[in-house]
């Protein structure tokens, strides 16, 4: 493989801008082929992104000569078949995150690519985007002194899509639970990515506004690999927006946003330091390059397979389906 020449099936809203122009702006990447069960929505994707082909198939894609890699951009429900499908047909999968319903699938994705031998990635890119890298950086360095423990606190405010039932994120036969799943998924990739593994984890989940039937409140605490040791409340029915981690340590302590680019703090001996590094325009831009380094052999990327199934047994156990 000289080039790695991308085939997207489900060409959505994450698409648009997160993902979709990042297969064109990467080096030694380009996008050719895009997919939709919809052949008016795949055609207009497609010129709209100066995108040469359009099926409303996904084995057509996946079998198209000109497609050699192949992005996963559908809700969750569909992520284990259409990368099962795709390892099948002997071409790398990159696949959007939550990787699947549950670990038990992700398992079974693991195992279809590594039979088939060919690598599968992970669309959780806060591990190569320059903010969350200088966070680890910090963290490495001992910045903030030996490791104690993270605490997160994460709060929205309901609104007129929670009660829209073509909301799938809110559907758990969809999206394998509610918001959490989507949200919090990063938020763990994300901490297991500086910290390693988490080995221990228990949740208590409800729904308290019943607005749909996936939770909306959920609260965790976990142990870390390393000893680091972590607690997290998520509510989605809340009166106010937050978005808030701090990592504890000996010397002092890092704050962040995980979803809204704004800068984070480094405290330290009643001292702040401010970082505003802010997101890329393509957020996922910077990744996607690490799987396009990987493909050909000249770099690696920090989002495999195994590192997102990691993830979602985090997940199932708070959620109490492992």
């Amino acid at each position: 493989m000289d080039k790695v020449r991308w085939g997207i099936i489900g060409c959505g809203d994450v698409t648009e801008k997160k993902s979709g122009p990042g297969f064109q702006k990467a080096n030694n990447s380009e996008l050719v082929a895009v997919m939709r069960r919809s052949s008016k929505l795949a055609e207009d994707y497609a010129k709209r992104h100066n995108v040469s082909k359009w099926y409303n198939n996904s084995d057509e894609l996946i079998n198209d000569p000109d497609v050699n890699t192949v992005y996963i951009a559908t809700p969750p429900s569909s992520h284990m078949k259409y990368t099962i499908d795709t390892a099948k047909a002997g071409k790398p999968v990159y696949v959007e995150k939550p990787m699947a319903m549950s670990y038990k699938e992700c398992q079974m994705m693991i195992k279809a690519c590594e039979d088939a031998k060919v690598p599968l990635f992970v669309a959780y890119y806060r591990r190569a985007l320059p903010t969350f890298l200088k966070i680890k950086s910090l963290i490495d360095e001992k910045a903030i002194g030996d490791l104690l423990c993270v605490n997160i606190r994460y709060y929205a405010k309901p609104g007129e899509k929670d009660k829209n039932e073509a909301n799938w994120r809110v559907n758990p036969d969809i999206a394998g639970c509610g918001y959490f799943c989507d949200l919090a998924s990063h938020m763990f990739d994300l901490l297991q990515y500086y910290f390693g593994d988490i080995i221990s984890v228990k949740g208590l989940i409800a729904n308290q506004g019943k607005q749909y039937k996936a939770e909306d409140m959920v609260t965790a605490v976990f142990n870390f690999e390393n000893g680091v040791q972590g607690a997290g409340t998520w509510c989605f029915n809340a009166d106010e927006n937050l978005d808030r981690t701090e990592i504890i340590g000996t010397k002092g302590k890092i704050i962040y946003p995980t979803f809204t680019g704004e800068p984070f703090r480094l405290i330290k001996d009643i001292k702040i330091e401010e970082f505003d590094i802010g997101f890329p325009l393509h957020v996922q831009q910077p990744l996607i390059q690490t799987v396009v380094d990987d493909l050909l052999g000249i770099g690696r990327s920090p989002s495999t397979g195994k590192t997102g199934s990691k993830t979602n047994w985090v997940m199932d156990k708070i959620l109490g389906t492992i």
